[in-house]
């Protein structure tokens, strides 16, 4: 993959999701004012310019993911959420390599239930973005 130019700590923080995924296509999107990452053409997080975690969940887990102590409901401006299924969840929250890893594979079985019950994915749609 292309590496996109971000300050060193977003840098590292994208490296460290990156790591964690399947060995599909992967990709680097500008998208909600943040940087998100790609799998399939299917946003799995996307780091926020804090350094906090944007996460698509499974509508069906929402709700007890969204007690966790460390999500919150994703907002799109001040109060206007996002709804289920998108959780943001803090820099500090995700420090710990094993807190890293349970909030991609929360975005992992969401991508897999979509595109198990969806058939074939959509064509690719078109965007700036870097491919591995």
């Amino acid at each position: 993959m292309t590496r996109r130019v971000h300050d060193d700590e977003t840098r590292a923080l994208l490296d460290r999701i990156e790591r964690r995924l399947p060995d599909r296509p992967v990709r680097e999107v500008s998208m909600f004012g943040a940087i998100a990452v790609m799998v399939d053409d299917s946003m799995v997080v996307a780091v926020n310019k804090d350094r906090s975690l944007l996460v698509r969940v499974d509508s069906a887990d929402d709700e007890e993911l969204s007690r966790r102590s460390e999500a919150t409901r994703a907002e799109m401006g001040s109060g206007r959420s996002m709804g289920p299924g998108w959780l943001r969840i803090s820099e500090h929250a995700i420090a710990a390599d094993d807190a890293l890893d349970f909030w991609i594979q929360a975005a992992l079985l969401r991508l897999e239930r979509s595109t198990s019950t969806e058939g074939s994915r959509r064509p690719h749609r078109g965007s700036r973005s870097a491919t591995r």
